[in-house]
């Protein structure tokens, strides 16, 4: 009985000890058939702006990019024989952030009042404006390996907003109600209104993304991507921000290569 027991474990330590090799055999089969896989994590620096600047923005007079981080997959396919040129793809999750502080005239605003009415016009004063946003992001890029360690990267990318906040205050102006000639509301002396278009953001969002990988060591990339947005953050019916808003964000970060 004890022999039995014994030659039991020793087939099970070696099942196991098949089953530990099986993922370094399927990692080293895929490599040889042209697959790449990254593990990346990141930062996010950017924001979400009009193109140009529009006249009611006068000046920017803060801006902080806030903590925004990022985390996915890469997947690469090397086309070639020489595995020079490629298609890369994968899922990341990501944050897009900012809080700014600017002087305006004539913006369109709707602002939540001390006692919970809504008024709607054209605002002329400070506005603090504070974005959150996270989104499942899946790019699809071309790739072009220019060296051993550098690598290129570009194409479209396609997310969908997971979670969003676009909210903030107005001080120290007024509201004129309705259009730029109606009724005057001051804000002065501290008073603040708050305002929340959340509810307004668009669910899906497009935009181009270039970029290029350095890899540091064998398993360690160093790497930069540029997205930009080419549809506007707010819905096609929402009429309160005349101007369309574009999410621009640079990335950095490093990732892990199977």
């Amino acid at each position: 009985m004890k022999k039995k027991w014994i030659t039991c474990m020793l087939l099970a330590m070696a099942a196991a000890g098949v089953q530990a090799q099986n993922p370094k055999k399927i990692l080293r089969q895929t490599r040889e058939n042209g697959w790449e896989f990254d593990l990346k994590a990141g930062i996010n620096i950017g924001g979400f702006s009009p193109l140009p600047l529009p006249v009611e923005i006068r000046s920017i007079d803060s801006y902080n990019p806030t903590l925004a981080v990022q985390l996915g997959v890469d997947i690469t396919k090397w086309i070639d024989s020489s595995r020079t040129w490629g298609v890369s793809t994968g899922l990341r999750f990501e944050n897009k952030n900012m809080t700014t502080r600017a002087t305006v005239k004539n913006y369109g605003m709707e602002i939540i009042g001390g006692d919970g009415n809504r008024m709607k016009g054209n605002w002329t004063g400070g506005v603090r404006t504070k974005v959150q946003n996270t989104y499942l992001t899946l790019p699809v890029l071309a790739s072009w390996k220019a060296s051993p360690r550098w690598s290129l990267h570009a194409g479209p990318y396609f997310s969908y907003l997971l979670d969003g906040t676009f909210s903030g205050d107005v001080y120290e102006g007024y509201l004129r109600e309705g259009d730029p000639t109606g009724d005057k509301i001051n804000f002065t002396n501290g008073a603040v209104a708050t305002y929340d278009f959340s509810d307004h953001e668009r669910k899906f969002q497009w935009g181009v993304q270039v970029g290029a990988d350095w890899k540091a060591y064998k398993h360690l990339k160093v790497y930069t991507h540029l997205t930009w947005g080419l549809n506007d953050l707010f819905e096609k019916d929402f009429q309160t921000i005349t101007f369309a808003m574009y999410p621009i964000y640079l990335n950095l970060g490093f990732g892990y290569t199977f």
